[in-house]
């Protein structure tokens, strides 16, 4: 090959990998973001990227860009490894007339969603784009949907990661929306399907852009994101260490990290993690943590519905999804967020061969007007349809209260648990103990010489009689009432017993989930 085409090759190479050029790269910096290919380095394994689609270019002739030059097409496509398990990647580059998407940038996007699909790897998008390129107008709009639907496809098949880098609005958004997980980094990332001049000229409303579509808007208030970051390099660690629970697609199950402890290891002082007095809150997070290999889990939505935890976490090396009531938060009751979060936590780890554990202790869905009026019945109803639907594993305990409906929505045996354990403090009940000597013991109460002492001995008549986890264990729809202290040898032993579980659901196209 002669040696002018070799170095002719090299200085395109080296112009598009330069983006938009040193002073647009210089001012990403100062803006406290990292160029597309600097995070791609970040976060697959050294040297294993291989770009794809380099050459790639525009054929926009309108509105000046005939003589626009946009290295790349704005976006820099690929795979590598991550931990060594192939991964593809895209990463929108702002320096490249602001990575705004075109008909081309959007068909070097959808190559890499349907490679990942066609050999079962998971993709993770970067997004950093001022939106659609209004220069290409339909052209814009089909490259949007042609993503959406392939995200779309895509969706419980393979893992989607969707990272927001700087702005995201309008069309772009739902692209995100639609794929398992959103990373946003504070103060730099932002969504918004109208942004706040927009919403300013037909609302009159004056909002600033942190406020209206902020990494902390996102993740606390609409629960829209799922982690929040406090720079790009933390967030990318993280990325690494959620795939680190996923298998590669639906087809496999989750790798499993060699893990030397003694299984069979008892804590006791996990027996003093709950309080005597019932009403008396404390930690969950506690709970979790003396359970899970080292300590270690990933909460999924740590800010959005904190009465319910959901995390990731292993057990003996083994990947599992927690879904736990939070005691220190609303009691630990289910509402309308609580109710959405965990439900779509059950569906993607079920769609991805996730072992569900639950931790109970909840005293029922959260009363008042504003949960009625919301829908609380048609969302507390996707949680029992998420986990009636699920067919990995599932593994409930309950820590202490587990009262009326919400004791079924927090996955009993009736839902179909595998394996239902408790502790000896637990109250399992149709409601609470005062609720019900209400309810129950009205006339007696009524008529006592001291209604008060009269309320308080009834209340402890029905919580001895009723509100204890051996009538439900009578009954056999609790396995097994065991000490605090072994809980984390039962459920490695639990969880490998039920490893090779099958269970089928009868054919159809698909259920109607209550959305």
């Amino acid at each position: 090959m002669a040696a002018d085409k070799i170095s002719e090759l090299h200085k395109m190479r080296e112009t598009i990998e330069q983006g938009g050029g040193g002073s647009k790269i210089k001012k990403q910096h100062e803006s406290g973001k990292l160029t597309a290919r600097e995070r791609l380095n970040l976060l697959l394994d050294e040297g294993t990227f291989v770009e794809i689609d380099a050459f790639v270019k525009h054929r926009c002739s309108e509105f000046g860009m005939e003589t626009t030059d946009a290295p790349g097409e704005g976006v820099v496509t690929g795979y590598g490894h991550v931990d060594g398990r192939l991964a593809y990647v895209f990463a929108q580059d702002f320096t490249v007339v602001g990575g705004s998407l075109g008909e081309m940038h959007a068909k070097k996007i959808c190559k890499v969603l349907e490679l990942a699909l066609r050999m079962g790897a998971p993709v993770v998008g970067i997004n950093d784009s001022g939106g659609a390129r209004i220069q290409e107008g339909v052209d814009a709009l089909s490259g949007y949907g042609s993503i959406f639907y392939r995200n779309t496809i895509s969706s419980g098949v393979i893992p989607q990661i969707s990272v927001i880098m700087g702005p995201c609005a309008g069309g772009a958004v739902y692209s995100p929306a639609l794929t398992d997980f959103i990373f946003m980094v504070d103060k730099t990332s932002q969504m918004f399907i109208t942004g706040p001049q927009v919403i300013k000229a037909s609302t009159g409303e004056e909002v600033s852009p942190e406020k209206l579509g902020g990494a902390m808007t996102h993740n606390q208030t609409s629960g829209v994101a799922h982690f929040l970051s406090p720079d790009e390099a933390a967030c990318i660690k993280d990325i690494r260490k959620l795939l680190s629970f996923f298998p590669s697609s639906s087809r496999e199950n989750p790798p499993v990290v060699q893990f030397d402890g003694d299984v069979n290891e008892r804590d006791d002082a996990v027996n003093t993690i709950v309080p005597d007095n019932p009403s008396k809150p404390y930690d969950m997070k506690k709970v979790i943590a003396a359970i899970v290999d080292q300590g270690d889990f990933m909460e999924v939505h740590a800010h959005y519905a904190k009465n319910i935890i959901t995390c990731f976490a292993r057990l003996n090396g083994y990947s599992v999804g927690i879904i736990a009531n939070q005691p220190r938060v609303l009691a630990g009751c289910l509402d309308i967020n609580a109710s959405d979060k965990a439900s779509r936590f059950i569906r993607t780890c079920d769609a991805f061969n996730i072992p569900l554990l639950n931790l109970v202790d909840v005293p029922g869905f959260l009363p008042g007007t504003n949960q009625e009026f919301g829908g609380i019945i048609r969302h507390g109803a996707k949680m029992l349809y998420a986990y009636s639907e699920a067919t990995v594993p599932k593994v409930t305990v309950v820590i202490r209260k587990a009262y009326g409906g919400a004791y079924l929505g927090m996955c009993g045996k009736e839902l179909g648990a595998d394996m239902v354990f408790a502790w000896p403090g637990a109250e399992i009940a149709v409601m609470g103990p005062e609720g019900a000597a209400n309810v129950i013991f009205k006339k007696d109460i009524e008529s006592a010489a001291d209604p008060l002492q009269a309320r308080t001995d009834k209340i402890q008549e029905y919580r001895d009689k009723l509100a204890t986890p051996y009538i439900a264990a009578g009954r056999g729809y609790i396995d097994d009432v065991m000490e605090p202290a072994i809980t984390r040898a039962r459920l490695i032993r639990a969880f490998a017993m039920l490893r090779g579980k099958e269970e089928t659901r009868p054919v159809k196209k698909h259920g109607i989930f209550p959305v």
